[in-house]
């Protein structure tokens, strides 16, 4: 199965719900409060815009206006990359994905609520493994204030289509959990009192029963802490790293989001030099990482040791002489399997190094994949499968490894974080995410 492939819906499909009736979820509304009138107008104008270039897409293999892959926006829009057989192979629907990015950029407004404060609220760890989850929360707190081009943020919620609630769960941890004890219950505490003093104040909440809301976690508890609130379980957009659909993930709802360490802040600059060709990678495939959960230990009681010169696996035990990302630029494989929990950063890191991501997990939907075709340029294997893990790369032809870096080069801006955003970039990837999930939502006028 290519990653992604199960749990995740296609980009067409999530686009062409956004159209169907049978897939819009309607939401009672309180029209005494506030009119939702112009935001849906918005909304519809974007879904028929996407619904166009869709259909162009399959009519015309891209044509049409806004879909024609010769023309200065595509060309400007995808980094220059005018091959659309290559296109056409990473993404589901390179015509729908544009047009949709580029409604996106033209009206999608995010209210951040202002009640609560750090350091549970407002901001988050930006320095550690859970990175993105501090460094969305920053970015959006730090846009423009209302008499500037806040760009996606605003100040004014009646013009919102979708509302952030900026709690960290990694902060929660860090200032309010007590090990050795599992109790999550504070956790949830804590979520189900900031849902109740936004839903009293303001009347956001209770017209759309939190489903035009969402939050973002990394921390692998942050799934636990969204049940602290039945509604933002079951209603709202979860954006989380632990996106585990065996777990309660739902992909048609919530948002898979790249997981990313970065110890200093930056993104290394080892992955920021030009990454080697493949006639420079004499490894087969590489991997350094604890024990941590079940599915590192298959892979290390089965391949630590047994090769490294051509297929390392190590134990937190490389040699003096190598270290971890001058391994990544020599391999043509880099093994992404799941710890404690789904994801892994080292799905991020092998894409910047330009080696190709085996993912090695169960239930993991993987980020980006309503755009993306992650089997364009990962490979999956079936925990079952480890056993027989190096067989199967083997088997890999040299062209075919070549055609999968080459998805691997076109999506490289999409997992790249930087400061600030640029478009495209992984914030902004995100934010898309939510604006896709925003578009199957409709409130009633």
């Amino acid at each position: 199965m290519a990653p992604g492939e199960a749990p995740a819906r296609s980009f067409v499909v999530v686009v062409l719900a956004v159209i169907a009736l049978s897939a819009i979820v309607a939401v009672a509304g309180k029209k005494k409060a506030l009119s939702t009138v112009d935001v849906e107008d918005e909304l519809d104008a974007a879904r028929a815009a996407i619904r166009r270039a869709a259909r162009q897409h399959h009519r015309r293999g891209g044509g049409g206006e806004g879909g024609d892959v010769g023309s200065a926006n595509w060309l400007r829009f995808y980094g220059g990359e005018a091959d659309y057989d290559l296109l056409s192979r990473v993404y589901r629907n390179p015509a729908a994905f544009y047009r949709s990015y580029v409604e996106m950029e033209r009206r999608f407004k995010v209210y951040v609520y202002e009640e609560g404060e750090p350091p549970i609220l407002h901001e988050g760890p930006c320095k550690n493994i859970y990175t993105i989850e501090g460094r969305f929360i920053e970015q959006l707190e730090l846009m423009s204030p209302p008499d500037d081009d806040g760009g996606v943020r605003t100040w004014d919620p009646t013009r919102a289509h979708a509302f952030f609630l900026p709690l960290s769960v990694s902060q929660m941890v860090k200032f309010v959990y007590r090990p050795p004890s599992q109790d999550r219950a504070p956790l949830r505490a804590i979520v189900a009192d900031y849902v109740r003093v936004v839903a009293a104040r303001h009347p956001f909440w209770n017209r759309s029963a939190g489903a035009d809301h969402f939050m973002l976690s990394c921390h692998d508890w942050g799934p636990y802490a969204s049940r602290g609130q039945p509604e933002l379980y079951t209603n709202a957009i979860r954006a989380l790293c632990n996106a585990n659909t065996s777990e309660g993930f739902r992909p048609g709802k919530d948002v898979s989001v790249p997981e990313i360490n970065l110890y200093d802040g930056d993104m290394p600059r080892e992955l920021l030099a030009p990454a080697p060709g493949l006639e420079s990678r004499p490894l087969l495939a590489f991997f350094a990482g604890g024990r941590h959960g079940h599915v590192r230990d298959v892979l290390l009681r089965h391949w630590k040791g047994r090769d490294a010169a051509t297929f390392p696996v190590y134990e937190y035990d490389l040699p003096a002489a190598g270290d971890y990302y001058s391994f990544m630029r020599r391999a043509r494989f880099c093994l992404c399997p799941s710890g404690h929990e789904v994801a892994s950063p080292r799905v991020v890191e092998a894409i910047q190094a330009e080696c190709v991501p085996v993912v090695i997990a169960d239930g993991y939907a993987l980020p980006f994949a309503d755009v993306l075709r992650w089997e364009a340029f990962s490979v999956a294997v079936a925990v079952g499968d480890i056993p027989r893990l190096r067989e199967t790369l083997e088997r890999i032809p040299a062209a075919e490894v070549e055609r999968l870096r080459r998805g691997v080069r076109l999506v490289k801006r999409h997992l790249m974080l930087q400061q600030p955003p640029r478009r495209l970039d992984m914030f902004n990837m995100i934010l898309h995410s939510v604006w896709l999930r925003r578009l199957n939502l409709r409130l009633h006028h």
